[in-house]
């Protein structure tokens, strides 16, 4: 199942377009999917889905629902705009396909690329309890915020030669988070790749699957 929508969310009245995928013979009267959060670049930004499904996970799963048995939901973001004006409707929007699809809310995960990661890094500081894990890729975020995700686990992938987002914002968040004591933060540099590394992080790694499997336990509330 394929879903190119609309919604209105009650955070400001501000309507956010968004594709949302099933396995195709899923039934939410009889079961409850984890579900995958995935946040685009800035290159996606305005009102056409259809540029969603260049990349990672809508690309993925458009071409076949069934990649994993999970829903799958990417929101469009506003043109001039970023994740960080959207947050709080995301968060929403989340919520709410997660009650209309009977998604396990234990295993709800967010990830996102370029300016989507910086969306991943702070939606998920702001709402750590929400996520079971998260993957921001080539991305950014506040490092002194970094106690809020002393316990999530976490995989982050940069280029070792991105000359738009430099890897030190990565790496800022990485060490800020271990030395919170996270021991479940994993961190790849793809030394030989620039800005677009997410192809090799989604397609050459088990990332999907990690992502479709991770769990909540008490430690992260």
């Amino acid at each position: 199942m394929i879903e190119f929508c609309e919604k209105q969310i009650g955070v400001e009245s501000i309507s956010l377009k968004y594709i949302v995928t099933a396995p195709t013979d899923f039934d939410k009267q009889e079961e409850s999917l984890p579900m995958i959060v995935f946040l685009h670049g800035a290159g996606e930004r305005g009102d056409d889905l259809e540029k969603l499904k260049i990349y990672c996970i809508p690309k993925i799963f458009t071409n076949n629902p069934d990649t994993e048995r999970v829903i799958t939901l990417s929101p469009l973001c506003h043109s001039e705009k970023t994740w960080y004006d959207h947050k709080w409707q995301v968060i929403k929007l989340i919520d709410e396909i997660a009650e209309e699809y009977n998604v396990n809310k234990n295993k709800i995960t967010l990830c996102g690329i370029s300016m989507g990661g910086f969306g991943t890094w702070e939606i998920a500081l702001s709402v750590p309890e929400k996520f079971a894990a998260i993957a921001p890729i080539c991305g950014g975020g506040m490092s002194w915020r970094a106690w809020y995700l002393r316990n999530m686990p976490i995989r982050v992938y940069h280029g070792g030669r991105d000359d738009v987002v430099p890897v030190q914002y990565s790496e800022l968040m990485v060490n800020a988070i271990k030395a919170q004591g996270n021991k479940n933060i994993e961190f790849t540099v793809y030394e030989d790749l620039y800005h677009p590394c997410w192809d090799r992080a989604f397609e050459k790694t088990d990332l999907i699957k990690w992502l479709a499997t991770s769990e909540k336990d008490g430690g992260l509330e």
